[in-house]
């Protein structure tokens, strides 16, 4: 039988690496197929591995560890953190983990520190603070959006840039806009929505309020940003995907002095008409390799939100795999014909 001790020391630590119910520590065992059990010393806590497999306890340890480190930065342990940590040891790929314990991309109005939450974020912090314009495209729950714009707010708040513009196309997902209730404006608020959010927690409601009085903040549909200059401004394009390529184009070409975009999407949930591009697939096509453009590409690894995310979006893959695979078998069935 091999054996690993994680040395604790207090109590409310062991506690939070081992979860509420001990449901991190069930993870773990179960990943590694492991016996985690905590034990009382003079000195404190400690943890203790077993199990029949040398590697396998190594790796479980490697992971409590990580896990004893975060808890003692008091940063917040969720099932999908866990989760992450896990696929990431299990990888040989934990030597990355130490990078996402430097650099807070700013604080919320309630003094939360923002970080990277896996390595695919942390590569599309670098890329955003290190180029002008910048593409985000992968699955829901992995922190496009919120992330630009705790980005845009850091930006706004060392001088870089004298506002933030944040837009969205107006693409009715099933619903008409006409069937809404209110005027233009209560019309398209639900469509920014999320954008709404990120800065009420960002800079708190009265002083998102007040700044967009001054008009240093704006939150505005797509179609609006037709025929201006973006001037020192951090301009954030979400949900690129429902954007036509006239409307890409548009968008880009409104870049100004001392301007920085972020333009973010999922290809794979585009409510366009059927038949219509979507303008993020071809600026992404169009765009690659030119310098001080970067185009980063997250995946379900990087989903922070419910781990069973996660494997919704790698289901949705594997069919749309699988029925692309049956139409190319289609094809040259036809044309053996």
């Amino acid at each position: 039988m091999e054996r690993e001790i994680i040395k604790i020391g207090q109590s409310d630590i062991t506690a939070r690496i081992f979860g509420v119910a001990d449901s991190y520590a069930r993870e773990v065992e179960d990943a590694f197929g492991v016996d985690i059990r905590n034990r009382s010393e003079s000195a404190g806590d400690a943890i203790v591995v077993t199990g029949m497999d040398a590697e396998a306890v190594r790796l479980a340890a490697e992971v409590l560890e990580r896990l004893k480190a975060e808890a003692e930065s008091k940063d917040e342990i969720s099932e999908q953190r866990v989760s992450y940590i896990i696929g990431m040891v299990r990888d040989g790929e934990s030597a990355g983990l130490a990078d996402l314990d430097a650099g807070t991309v700013c604080v919320t109005s309630r003094g939360k520190p923002i970080k990277a939450k896996t390595l695919g974020q942390k590569a599309y912090i670098d890329a955003i603070a290190q180029n002008t314009l910048t593409f985000g495209v992968g699955p829901a729950g992995t922190g496009k959006t919120f992330l630009a714009v705790a980005m845009a707010v850091k930006a706004l708040r060392a001088g870089d840039v004298s506002r933030i513009i944040l837009t969205r196309p107006a693409i009715e997902a099933g619903e008409k806009l006409g069937f809404l209730p209110g005027d233009l404006q209560s019309k398209i608020d639900p469509y920014l929505r999320p954008l709404y959010d990120a800065l009420y927690e960002m800079l708190g409601t009265e002083n998102y309020v007040r700044m967009v009085e001054k008009q240093v903040i704006e939150v505005a549909p797509l179609a609006y940003m037709r025929g201006r200059t973006l001037d020192d401004s951090f301009i954030i394009l979400d949900e690129a995907q429902n954007a036509t390529p006239e409307q890409m184009k548009m968008f880009l070409t409104r870049l100004g002095f001392r301007a920085r975009a972020v333009v973010t999407g999922d290809l794979t949930q585009t409510d366009l008409p059927a038949g219509q591009q979507s303008g993020l697939s071809q600026a992404v096509r169009i765009l690659k390799g030119i310098p001080d453009i970067a185009i980063h590409t997250f995946s379900e690894r990087d989903v922070v939100r419910h781990k069973l995310v996660q494997k919704i979006i790698h289901a949705y893959e594997r069919y749309e795999k699988e029925k692309g695979e049956k139409a190319r078998s289609r094809t040259k069935g036809k044309g053996k014909d």
